[in-house]
């Protein structure tokens, strides 16, 4: 199995992501390099089935989150740069917890252990050229999901966006008819995943 990543579909592909989509537009630039390295590895999947018929296949997991993740506040995605966010901004009483951009884009999120069961059945189960997207079918805007999270925590201040930082993307969902039809759903909701993320953060010590 390949793990690829979202950010092999087109820019401005439409959404929801189907995986008939790859190849079919320009890249988001900042992604440009990483994303051709993944479609190298699925087309090298797809010519290894093709010419010696190996049975590789290739998954594109949507964002991630789970145990063990990036907390850094400089390069860390946003789902866990809000939990630290607020968790930092709970224990320091801070009156206000800054998010960047607008809070306008819609993004969507997959435990990690919903993704490794996932990885399992289809390894089990699919044996075919076409790649084939993992995540929940569903999204959130990040304003939403800053509110979920501040609900979780218990921070009781408020939340303020700084609409000079850049918004990126404005969504990105992937069409997960295939695996649904295949059999497979995702168990875990966004709110319980966050709820399990949470705790383990509480049990951290931040430098």
């Amino acid at each position: 199995m390949f793990l690829g990543s979202s950010c092999i579909y087109p820019k401005l592909a439409p959404q929801p992501l189907k995986e008939s989509y790859l190849l079919t537009g320009l890249l988001e630039y900042t992604n440009e390099p990483y994303a051709i390295a993944k479609i190298a590895g699925i087309k090298l999947c797809e010519s290894y089935r093709l010419q010696y018929g190996c049975n590789f296949i290739s998954v594109m997991p949507t964002n991630l989150y789970g145990p063990n993740d990036n907390y850094d506040l400089n390069n860390s995605h946003v789902l866990p740069a809000l939990l630290r966010k607020f968790y930092s901004a709970k224990i320091e009483n801070q009156p206000v917890v800054t998010i960047w951009g607008s809070g306008s884009p819609m993004r969507e999120f997959l435990h990690v252990d919903d993704l490794a069961e996932a990885c399992l059945f289809l390894m089990e189960n699919y044996n075919e050229a076409e790649l084939v997207n993992i995540g929940t079918g569903t999204d959130i805007s990040i304003k939403d999901l800053a509110m979920l999270i501040k609900k979780i925590s218990g921070y009781g201040g408020k939340l303020e966006f700084d609409a000079s930082k850049p918004d990126g993307t404005p969504r990105k969902l992937m069409d997960v008819t295939k695996l649904h039809n295949l059999g497979w759903k995702h168990k875990i909701s966004l709110e319980e995943g966050i709820n399990m993320v949470y705790k383990d953060v509480e049990q951290m010590s931040f430098a």
